[in-house]
Parts: C-alpha cells; sequence; structure tokens
C-alpha cells in the first residue's frame, strides 16, 4: 500500500477528502493544507485591511520610500504574479515588527527602523516577512490548528470511554493543551520562523542586498532585547544567537544568488521616539 505524505493518513475521512499537500519553495519541506490559496489570500487581504483601519499610517515621503524602494526589489524576485503586493509604513516608535500578509500585503512599522539601521537590515526584515507569505505559513499554521482541535476532541472522547471523572477529564484535557502548546505548536512555529530567515536570506540577496548584513540584524536586536527574550523553548521565535548561528550556516547558499549592486547600502531615516534614535 502506498504511504501517504504529509501526514495524510493520520487525518479522519472528511479532513482527508480535503486536504492536500503543498511544497515550500527553496526548502522543499512538504506541507499538509487544509485551506486554499484562495482563501488564504482572501483572508490576507482582509486582515491587512482590518489592521491598517486601526493603525496609524506614516505620511513621511522620507520613511515611506525607502521602505516602498526595498519592497519592491524584494517583490520583483519573489515570482509571485498573482499578488497584489502592497507595501505600507505604520507610524509606531515604540513597535519593532513588520509583518506580510497572504497575497503580499506588507506592513512595516517604524520601531524597526533603528534595528534596522540601513537598507540592508531593512531587506533582511522585508525578505523574512515576503518568506512568510510565500511559504503560506498562516495556512499551514491555521491547518495545524485544525488538527490540534481533532486531537483534542479525541482526548475527551477517550477520557469520557475510559469513565474518568470530570476532575480527571480536565486534567487530562489541560495536559493535552501543554503538550500541544510546548510540545508542537511552539516549536512548529520556531521552525517557520527558521524558514522564513533561510528563504528570506535568499530573497534578499537575490534583489541585490547584502546577505552578509543580515547576522547585524540579530546581533542590535540581541542588544536591544538585553535578557528580556523568554528561553527559547517556550518562545515562537528562535533565539536571536541561533539565528545569527542558522544565517552563517546558509550563507553560502545565498551568496550563489547574489549580485552586487555596486552601491552602498544607505542608512535609514530616523524616526523620532524610537528606541535607538534621538526626538
Amino acid at each position: 500500500m502506498q504511504r501517504l505524505g504529509c501526514g495524510l493518513a493520520t487525518l479522519p475521512i472528511p479532513l482527508l477528502l480535503a486536504a492536500g499537500c503543498a511544497t515550500v519553495p527553496y526548502t522543499n519541506r512538504s506541507q499538509l493544507m487544509l485551506v486554499s490559496e484562495s482563501d488564504d489570500l482572501a483572508l490576507g487581504a482582509t486582515a491587512y485591511g482590518e489592521v491598517l483601519k486601526k493603525s496609524k499610517i506614516e505620511s513621511d515621503p522620507q520613511i515611506t520610500e525607502v521602505v516602498q524602494r526595498v519592497g519592491k526589489r524584494i517583490a520583483a524576485v519573489a515570482d509571485k504574479p498573482g499578488y497584489q503586493w502592497e507595501f505600507t509604513v505604520i507610524d509606531d516608535p515604540k513597535t519593532a515588527n513588520a509583518f506580510c500578509l497572504p497575497g503580499g500585503k506588507v506592513a512595516v512599522y517604524t520601531g524597526i527602523f533603528p534595528m534596522a539601521h540601513d537598507e540592508n537590515g531593512l531587506a533582511t526584515v522585508i525578505g523574512h516577512e515576503v518568506a512568510h507569505a510565500l511559504a503560506r505559513h498562516g495556512a499551514e499554521r491555521m491547518s495545524q490548528d485544525t488538527l490540534l482541535q481533532v486531537g483534542a476532541v479525541g482526548v475527551a472522547v477517550a477520557a469520557g470511554a475510559s469513565g474518568a471523572g470530570a476532575g480527571t477529564q480536565q486534567a487530562m484535557m489541560a495536559a493535552y493543551g501543554l503538550g500541544s502548546q510546548v510540545g508542537v505548536a511552539l516549536p512548529f512555529s520556531r521552525s517557520q520562523e527558521s524558514e522564513a530567515d533561510h528563504i528570506g536570506l535568499i530573497l534578499m540577496a537575490k534583489a541585490g542586498y547584502d546577505p552578509e548584513a543580515s547576522t547585524a540584524l540579530w546581533q542590535r536586536m540581541e542588544a536591544a532585547e538585553q535578557g528580556a527574550a523568554p528561553p527559547q523553548w517556550l518562545s515562537t521565535h528562535p533565539a536571536n544567537a541561533t539565528r545569527q548561528q542558522d544565517l552563517k550556516g546558509w550563507m553560502a547558499e545565498a551568496e550563489q544568488y547574489y549580485t552586487p549592486t555596486g552601491e552602498p547600502a544607505a542608512l535609514l531615516p530616523q524616526v523620532p521616539g524610537a528606541a535607538g534614535h534621538g526626538g
């Protein structure tokens, strides 16, 4: 009997009929997908609109132009002609973050500018976020959540069938929740973050940004956190030191895609109120 890939053999029949396999670009990792790409793109566009409605959009052309320029160069090498790329800067100097939703909906918070430092650092950030969209990590996570919910129902049914009392059933469910969060969901999220680092490194190199500069971003992040980050095994993201080590391991691969432009990486404009910048 032929074995089913992507963990399909473990699915209940209704989910098995709806499931499909996908392959992550560049890493060639096999994925289980219970969400269609059209649904994924629709959810991304809706979520993006909701976030922007609640956010203060940056209007300073010095700040927005650099994000547009770097973002479009990354998008040009992402090879997703069906995506409607958008790059928005959110005026929030206290938030050092960025995201890319399905369909190429990218937002960069102004608080990331001091960490990014220059266009190479910004390319590292945007490349990482675009990689999440290319790898369909959000849809994969939703698929995983569906499986975890099915597993939780199975535990509850087994506990009830065994004649266990209400207290025992609650304890079993609590144990399942802890196990799935620390044992499955968090490592799964960390693996996605690592994969986005890997793919993002290749994207920035293809776009003409120096991949060697990527580790400096995480060095600055590490210095800014000053030990405030949780232990890696309780975090959704790899430790900064781990990221730096991994990036160095992928550097030779990324260098194969890199053709220097011959232009120095321009410093990013200062953002008043952001950590590390005056004002």
